[in-house]
């Protein structure tokens, strides 16, 4: 999920929303007045509540993301051809066989609260997440670290304290030891569960998860629950990216069309997305303020495998249910060209992405889509449900893939909304989505494993259908000890081939921005994670 963090390629693992659930605040914007007047001040964002407290391993959603993203800096980014880009990091060196991997830090570096970023910030905070005794969402992150079956046992409690593959060498190096070789790893230490930690985290983590004290261009201010959460310019930030503004408030909606009316009254600065309902006039509205461009994200429909309905089910069953939907029309209807037509798992825009990957399983069929399902026994009890965030602007598409299911095969199929985005996120936790659910997935980094090892391997933190198979987890594993990044990805592009085989999800769509920015700023732009740059915006 991300040059320079203004071609940042993504905010986290991420489970992303259509259109970002986002609504008003009743905020008069007066604080946004501020500044220096010569690009300072500060400007609105419209967001939403953060699911869980600002942790950067127990993060994995759009909202809080936004947040970590901003608060903390990565070891490496990416820039706009996925190539990347040292950022915190001056250098990450390899050994031959990708087993060992050395991190050297730039000089320099301080957290907000003025205490330097060591080698040691970074093994600490590892450390910390792997363990299993404090249940970070994403600890799975640091599996591939010697050490870490020993303080994340599969089953009882941690054997060890700390993993043995992570050592400090002086105040700037730390060394990682690998259990097998892996071809991108430096890739992957652009995801936020690899930020440091300051020393008073440990003082009492909850506590820092309210109010959490990063190494970013921002600095947070406060957290309005419900509200806004303000974040300010951190001075002292060494990187190449410091922020063109004193700081951002990102206030949360729980209705988009809301937020698109503060907008267009001034009572927004940046809104992510537009509610489907204005996307046919936003431009129009906006002139050159507004910003349609596409992002490296993808909608899907999960089927969750712990379910009576696909425990045992047929493959089959789903390819049917996947060319009995007319993405076409829907796109070009419903969505008013907004998103583009999905062909396979992977995005646009990541290494490895081939285009029609799903061959006919993703071409609308309704006469084979019906002898599909038939011929493997049905759907049991011949009815399906979609979950979805009824505030994400969801509601109109899955109507409309339901109806093209139903009309195309007779299998019932009916939406199942949820009221927000936390309360879609905690059901799919909670293990009690009762059929499938909405997913939406935006690239850790742009590579095409990152569409299916975190999502389609088991035990994957974001595999929240619960799919297994032994033969796909050997294929990821396959590809990640291949001996160089082509022959990695050229081994994901086999594995995307088994999972049209096996059908985890049903790919629909890739994301697009469709959003804009008021009078009061400039600089707007959206990385291809699909979020606001925010440090590039002035204010006026």
């Amino acid at each position: 999920m991300r040059g320079a963090r203004s071609a940042k390629w993504v905010a986290g693992a991420i489970g992303v929303a259509l259109v970002a659930s986002a609504c008003g605040s009743g905020d008069d914007n007066s604080s946004g007045s501020g500044g220096s007047g010569d690009g300072g001040g500060v400007f609105t964002v419209d967001s939403g509540e953060p699911q869980n407290p600002l942790v950067p391993t127990d993060t994995n959603e759009q909202y809080g993301a936004l947040v970590i993203d901003n608060v903390f800096a990565n070891l490496v980014d990416f820039d706009e051809d996925g190539e990347l880009v040292y950022t915190a990091a001056e250098s990450i060196d390899r050994n031959e066989d990708g087993t060992e991997w050395t991190v050297n830090l730039r000089d320099g570096w301080t957290f907000h609260d003025g205490e330097a970023v060591t080698a040691e910030s970074y093994v600490n905070a590892w450390n910390w997440a792997a363990n299993i005794s404090n249940n970070q969402k994403n600890s799975y992150w640091f599996q591939d670290i010697v050490g870490y079956d020993e303080v994340h046992p599969e089953e009882g409690e941690a054997t060890a304290e700390t993993m043995s593959g992570l050592e400090v060498v002086d105040e700037t190096t730390f060394t990682i030891s690998l259990t097998s070789p892996f071809s991108y790893y430096d890739y992957k230490l652009g995801y936020n569960p690899f930020t440091p930690l300051p020393s008073s985290f440990y003082d009492d983590p909850e506590a820092f998860g309210e109010s959490p004290v990063g190494n970013g261009a921002y600095k947070f201010a406060s957290w309005e629950r419900e509200r806004k959460i303000t974040l300010e310019a951190y001075e002292d930030y060494q990187g190449d990216n410091a922020a063109q503004n004193d700081g951002v408030e990102l206030v949360t909606y729980t209705n988009l069309n809301a937020a698109y009316q503060d907008l267009l009254s001034g009572n927004l600065d940046v809104i992510r997305q537009v509610d489907t309902q204005n996307l046919p006039v936003f431009k129009d509205d906006l002139g050159d303020r507004a910003i349609s461009q596409p992002y490296m994200a993808n909608q899907t429909i999960v089927p969750v495998f712990y379910s009576e309905t696909w425990e045992d089910i047929d493959p089959q069953v789903l390819q049917g249910l996947s060319m009995a939907i007319d993405r076409e029309t829907i796109v070009n209807t419903v969505m008013n060209g907004s998103v583009t037509v999905a062909t396979g798992f992977v995005a646009p825009g990541a290494k490895g992405y081939e285009e029609n990957a799903g061959g006919e399983v993703m071409q609308y069929d309704p006469e084979k889509a019906k002898e599909l399902i038939d011929e493997a026994g049905g759907v049991p009890g011949n009815e399906i449900s979609i979950q979805y965030n009824s505030d994400g602007g969801h509601e109109a598409w899955v109507t409309a893939v339901c109806n093209s299911i139903r009309q195309a095969t007779g299998v019932e199929c009916t939406g199942d909304a949820k009221p927000d985005f936390q309360t879609d996120l905690n059901a799919r936790d909670a293990q009690e989505v009762k059929s499938m659910y909405r997913g939406g997935w935006i690239a850790d980094y742009p590579l095409n494993a990152a569409f299916m090892k975190e999502l389609y391997g088991t035990g994957s933190s974001a595999n929240t259908g619960f799919f297994s198979n032994e033969d796909v987890d050997q294929m990821f594993a396959d590809g990640d000890s291949a001996a160089s990044l082509d022959e990695t990805v050229a081994a994901y592009q086999d594995a995307e081939k088994e999972l049209f085989e096996l059908m985890p999800a049903i790919p629909l769509w890739h994301q697009q921005v469709n959003g804009g920015f008021s009078e009061r700023v400039s600089g707007v732009t959206f990385d291809p994670s699909g979020q606001p740059v925010l440090t590039d915006v002035t204010v006026d």
